[in-house]
This record gives C-alpha cells, sequence and structure tokens, in this order.
C-alpha cells in the first residue's frame, strides 16, 4: 500500500544515514557541545544571513514548542494563536499543560491576520480588568500553516510591527519550514524569517532527518539557562551528535532546500493529477500539503488502496482528507496514486 499519510512516514535521507554510520563510534561530548552541533550552527548562520543567531537543537515539534514557549512567557502570560494553529489544535494541550493558555484568534486559510492581532491586543490592554485576564506574551505562527498556506513576506513584515508595537516576541513554527520556502509561490526566504521573527525552528523531523529541530533566536535573544529550561521539560538529547550530524548534513551543500524543493515538485504533480481527474480541493495549498474533498463512500473505498489523513468533515455526505508528499515521494508513488484514483471511480 503506498502512502502519502504524512511527511514524516520515512526514516531520513540516505547521505544523513551514510553520515551517522560514518561517525559512529566517535567519542564526542553530550548535550549539543560536540564539534558537529557546532559546524551545524555556523551553515544555519550563514544560510539565514544572520551570523550572530543563537541556535539550539531540540529533539521534535512539540518539545520545541512546549520548551520555547514556556521559556519565553512570564507565569500570567499566554501565547496568542490562530484557532488552527498547531499549539491550539493538535499538541495535545502541551501548552496548557505547562501552565500556559493559548489565546485563540481567527484564521482564514490557516493564517493570522496583523489587523485583527492588533485589535485583540488593544481590546486586552483597553479592558479595566485585564489585570485579572491572562496577558498575550507572544504570538505563534507556523509557516507552511496547518493547512499547507504561507505568510507572504508583506504579512510577516506587518506581524511583526505589530508585535513591535505591544513589545512581545513573534514566533515563527517552522516544522515544514523547508516546504515553504522552496514554493514556487512564495516570496520569503530564510534571512527573510530571521529578519522578522524574534525565535523560529528550523524542522528536520519531517524534512529529511530522522528527528530534530534547529531553534534559532536571529537577535542574540536566546533565554538564559536555555539548555536547562529544555532538560527541565525532557526536551534535551544527551546524545546531542545525533542532531548535530543530521542538520550538518542538511546544510551542507543545500541539501536541506534540494529535498524540500523536490517534495513541491511531487505534490505540484500530485495536485495536477487531482485536477485532471475533477477533484474538489478544501483550499489552493501552494506547499507539500494537498487536501482535497471526498464522497464518504469514495474516501473508504480509497483507503483500502492507499493511505491518507483525515482532515475535517465537510458536510454529512462529503470528508476533507489530506495527501502529504514529502522529500523521500518518488514519482512512481505519484502515479500509482493516480493509477488507484482511476479504479475507484470518478470524482
Amino acid at each position: 500500500m503506498i502512502s502519502f499519510e504524512c511527511d514524516y512516514a520515512e526514516g531520513c535521507h540516505e547521505k544523513i544515514l551514510e553520515r551517522l554510520r560514518e561517525t559512529n563510534l566517535e567519542q564526542l561530548p553530550g548535550y549539543g557541545s560536540d564539534m558537529y552541533c557546532e559546524s551545524a550552527k555556523q551553515k544555519i548562520r550563514a544560510a539565514c544571513g544572520c551570523p550572530q543567531a543563537e541556535i539550539f537543537f531540540l529533539v521534535g515539534g512539540t518539545q520545541t514548542n512546549a520548551v520555547v514557549i514556556s521559556s519565553l512567557l512570564k507565569s500570567y502570560e499566554g501565547v496568542v494563536s490562530a484557532s488552527t494553529g498547531h499549539v491550539n489544535a493538535h499538541e495535545a494541550g502541551a501548552i496548557e499543560h505547562g501552565g500556559h493558555k493559548v489565546l485563540a484568534i481567527p484564521q482564514h486559510d490557516g493564517k493570522m491576520d496583523a489587523g485583527e492581532l492588533r485589535s485583540f491586543l488593544q481590546d486586552f490592554w483597553q479592558d479595566e480588568n485585564h489585570e485579572h485576564m491572562v496577558f498575550p506574551g507572544m504570538v505563534y505562527i507556523s509557516h507552511p500553516t496547518e493547512y499547507g498556506t504561507l505568510y507572504t513576506k508583506r504579512e510577516l513584515e506587518s506581524l511583526a510591527a505589530v508585535c513591535g508595537e505591544y513589545n512581545i516576541p513573534l514566533y515563527l513554527d517552522g516544522a515544514r519550514l523547508g516546504y515553504g520556502l522552496e514554493s514556487p509561490e512564495t516570496d520569503v526566504s530564510l534571512p527573510d524569517v530571521a529578519k522578522y521573527c524574534d525565535v523560529f525552528y528550523i524542522g528536520g523531523t519531517k524534512v529529511g532527518a530522522l528527528m530534530g529541530e534547529a531553534v534559532v533566536f536571529p537577535k542574540n535573544n536566546m533565554p538564559p539557562h536555555f539548555l536547562a529550561l529544555a532538560k527541565q521539560q525532557g526536551a534535551l538529547l544527551a546524545k546531542g551528535r545525533l542532531l548535530g550530524v543530521q542538520f550538518d548534513t542538511l546544510f551542507t551543500d543545500g541539501l536541506y532546500f534540494e529535498i524540500s524543493r523536490h517534495a513541491i515538485e511531487m505534490a505540484q504533480l500530485m495536485k495536477e493529477g487531482f485536477q485532471k481527474r475533477g477533484y474538489r480541493f478544501l483550499l489552493d495549498s501552494p506547499t507539500n500539503q494537498q487536501f482535497l474533498i471526498l464522497e464518504n463512500r469514495q474516501m473508504q473505498k480509497l483507503e483500502k488502496l492507499v493511505r491518507f489523513s483525515f482532515w475535517e468533515k465537510v458536510d454529512a455526505d462529503h470528508t476533507a482528507v489530506r495527501f502529504a508528499a514529502s522529500w523521500a515521494t518518488r514519482r512512481e508513488d505519484v502515479e500509482k496514486l493516480m493509477e488507484v484514483l482511476d479504479s475507484c471511480g470518478n470524482a
């Protein structure tokens, strides 16, 4: 059975596996103090155009969000997110478990609007009872969003401006950042992300690594004792070399961007095949995730032949599902998917 269920179904890119094998018996210091972590940091700084950036490697996306958010918020503060944001919808209450509320505002195809953010913050500070409320202490976005959509450079700039007005940090979840940066429809580069965001992370788990995320504080603004804060929450890897080797490989000779671009090409091939066969889309995604609307009986028939993800109910008879391409998706996989769709009948 072919799978388009997610973009982390495979292990890791073969170049990473080879480097892990080559370095396996080297005796190195732990907790990210090895030479491979340092080399990876230098390469990431260069890619971001940000030589002063402070970088820390963590094991996964949920741990990264929990550690970053808790390290930046005071006890009485929460994080503002679009209602569909990953921290609000798909992290099992990890942020709330850490003692901070997610303050949800409306979403537009997964994105947050800067004007609505400003209104939300204005309303809070103009409320005479705000001392009895959860203070908005930072803003969370992801790029791409949960719906595979992208912020423009102007939108990022506008969000950053609002955060600057209220002196709160803008945090960008980059679990799929490579796929956003390599979309032909984006005008956002990695240096742009470093310019407009106060903290962000470069996702490895979903973009070619076995696991791992690179947290970037681009403005020399890493919270004090960040290692201790990560360790308190179980997010610090003793064998930090495993993360360093992987990111050092991903940021050698542009591999991270190359494999991200491949995923986008495979997603576009899928999209064209869906369109040719008359399928309806939940929305227009320019990245590696494609969201189809299927008639329920057709969905039940199709899920016996190919793996995909449930997304949301559209109505009593239709369901939105997600097909995800990844760095490892092959052209023949997409061609096989189209054959399966043809065997199941028209959209």
